[in-house]
């Protein structure tokens, strides 16, 4: 066993978005985890109907905002993986760059493959309540 994994694990949600798919990012953006060391555990290809992207999405369904979003994140397969590692939540937050592509830093996901606010690939769960929730949602057993 390599030392590391001695460490205590942290499980979030990372959902490549219908554009990373599109992209043929997949892969890219995988083997990105991968290479930082996180670990899957579960990953399944799937289209989300509204009712799921209003539950996932469920602290944003009143802004004005979100009915563009749900379009989007419900226009096409999307993969969703649990991924598991040692601080995982903020190691893939830190991946993943900002929320805008435009202002997300070189070298992160956002920052080297997206020029968008909404369109911008990945989505990641923000803390351990909400990984807990957003796991639950998609990875139920």
């Amino acid at each position: 066993m390599l030392p590391h994994m001695n460490a205590p694990e942290e499980r979030t949600l990372i959902l490549l978005k219908p554009d990373a798919v599109a992209r043929g990012l997949v892969g890219q953006l995988i083997a990105r985890f991968e290479g930082k060391g996180l670990r899957i555990e579960e990953m399944q290809m799937r289209t989300l109907d509204a009712a799921t992207a209003d539950e996932h999405y469920a602290e944003h369904v009143d802004k004005s905002w979100y009915p563009s979003l749900r379009d989007f994140i419900c226009s096409g397969p999307l993969v969703a993986l649990m991924l598991a590692g040692d601080q995982a939540i903020d190691v893939v937050r830190g991946m993943i760059g900002a929320t805008d592509g435009r202002q997300a830093a070189p070298g992160t996901i956002r920052g080297d493959f997206s020029l968008s606010n909404q369109a911008n690939l990945v989505h990641a769960s923000d803390s351990a309540a909400s990984a807990a929730r957003e796991l639950k949602l998609f990875f139920p057993n």
